[in-house]
Parts: structure tokens; sequence; C-alpha cells
């Protein structure tokens, strides 16, 4: 779902803005992980871009990516040894979903898929990507221009929410749990269950404690709320493992087991540190998660129930 900002005074007319600044792609060569992961393993997280000279990107966005293909991104699941995944669409296509639904198309079944649509939806085109394979909403709060912290559109939220409920989808939410001590009561009642991604995406440096992530996890604890356990290098400066992170997913599993998801976040957009390999990434993993039964259950039986495999 687009959210937009209130309109603002009128102004006077700009200049055209610059090209939005070029981003690093992810590495090309994954290596295995030093651990087999389960049959039927998902990826429920990550995105594909381009080929730019044929799918045009968005005017409003604010980074520009190199072309990350689906063949690649394939060839990246093989090593890791990954069965299944989820796209989500990324905010350089607004909300033209083309590219996202023609890879799940290309790919089959393997696929599911998290759409970006307008506010006014039609019913039709909703069941039309249903039908494709999407499973859910994406609401990005992040990028939202003059929003204020702390805010979110409730209203509209709420009103879609109801329209894909009948569908069995989720909302998701790029934001930061920190910025919402009251999220717990904010979504206690809300018409669908809401996935946050990148361990809650809390500001580098907030601390286990924030009133934020604690309403996260009483959230969790509820059963209306699911977490992504990706990006761990937005949450810390710290470099692979990412050791100061670990506390934050031992938490979100203690919350709730049947709640927790796990994604490359690939191709890792927008990273300012070192771009790690994605067969490190499912080191990290297996550092979180010592037990495999508990894996099973993360990267298996989890996302088969959000996602309807």
């Amino acid at each position: 779902m687009v959210v937009k900002a209130k309109p603002a005074a009128a102004k006077p007319k700009a200049a055209a803005p610059a090209e939005a600044p070029e981003c690093a792609g992810p590495d090309f060569n994954p290596r295995s992980p030093k651990r087999g992961l389960p049959l039927r393993s998902c990826d429920t997280h990550a995105h594909i871009m381009g080929p730019k000279a044929q799918h045009d990107y968005s005017p409003a966005r604010i980074y520009t990516p190199p072309d990350c293909l689906l063949p690649d991104y394939l060839h990246m699941l093989d090593i890791l040894g990954v069965e299944r995944a989820v796209l989500v669409q990324p905010s350089v296509y607004g909300t033209d979903n083309s590219v996202m639904l023609e890879a799940m198309k290309t790919a089959g079944g393997r696929l599911r898929g998290v759409a970006v649509v307008e506010e006014d939806i039609s019913d039709g085109d909703l069941k039309t990507l249903h039908d494709a394979g999407v499973r859910g909403v994406r609401v990005n709060i992040v990028d939202v221009k003059d929003r204020k912290p702390g805010t979110l559109p409730m209203k509209p939220l709420s009103k879609l929410a109801q329209r894909i409920a009948p569908l069995g989808w989720h909302m998701e939410f790029l934001m930061h749990a920190d910025e919402f001590p009251d999220l717990d009561g904010t979504f206690a009642d809300f018409p669908v269950d809401i996935v946050l991604g990148h361990l809650g995406y809390m500001t580098q440096g907030a601390p286990l404690e924030h009133p934020g992530f604690q309403a996260l996890l009483r959230l969790m604890q509820s059963g209306k709320a699911w977490v992504k356990l990706t990006g761990p290098y937005r949450i810390t400066a710290a470099p692979p493992p990412y050791s100061d992170t670990a506390a934050f997913a031992k938490a979100l599993l203690e919350a709730n087991r049947e709640r927790v998801l796990w994604g490359t976040d690939w191709p890792h957009v927008m990273l300012k540190g070192t771009m790690p390999n994605d067969g490190e990434l499912a080191d990290v993993l297996f550092d979180w998660i010592p037990d495999a039964n508990l894996r099973q259950q993360v990267l298996v039986r989890n996302p088969e129930k959000l996602y309807g495999f």
C-alpha cells in the first residue's frame, strides 16, 4: 500500500530532482552455508529488480539498484539449498508489481509475493494478485516524506486490511518498532496479522528493553504479529556475524516461535557497510537458532502457514 503524506502548501516549482543515487549490488558468487538447511526451507524476503532497460523505475524512488535478476536470485537459493521464497515488492517500482509477478510466474509454484497497492485498488485486481500467488500487502512507513515519527494512517490501513482479510492476506510493514511503544495496543484489533522485517528494524543503538521492542514482543505473544529474521546489518554497525543482534533474535523466538520467519533480504539494497555473502548470512542463522527442530519451525512450518505453500 502506498502511504501518502498530507499535501503541503503550494511552493514555487523547483528544478527536476537529481537521479536517485546508485546502490551496491549483492555478492553474485554465493557460497554454500557451513551446514545444510532443512528441506523445503523458505527465504521470506527478497526483491527482483530489472532489467533496467526493460522496466522503468519510479521517479519517486530514493535509490537506483543495479540489475538483480531472477536467474541470479534462484542461483543463490540453489547454492544455499532453499527451495521456496517470497518476493517483496521494492519501493523502486511503486505500485507497478509487474516485475515481481513476472518472476513469480517464471519460477512456478516456488515463489509467493507481497505486493504494494493503491488504497483504492479494486476487488478484482486483488483477486488477480491472489491468483498469481500474492499473499500480502506491503506498507512502507520508513520512507514516507514529511511523516511525523511514531504515526500511522490507521484509518486507510484498517479499511484496506478489511478488504484483504477474506483472502487470508497479511499486511507487512517497513517500520521502526522503536517508534511505536504502544504497538500492541495499536494493532490489537487490526483485521489481519501484521509482519515486520529486520528483527523489528530497531534504530541502531536501541536497547532490547526499549518500549517499542517490548510492545512488539507482546504483539507476537498475542499471535497478531510475525517478525522476519532479516537484515541484521540494518540494526547494527557491527561486522558479520552481527553478534549484538543475537539477543534480539533470541527474544523474538522466545516470545512466539510460531511467528518468526527468516529471509536473506537479497539483494541487500542501500547497504552502506560491507556487503555480506548470502552463505555467510545463512551461517548467522545457525548462530541464532542452533536447535534443529526450531530451525524446521522457522524455515519450513511458519512460512508454509503464512504464505500458503
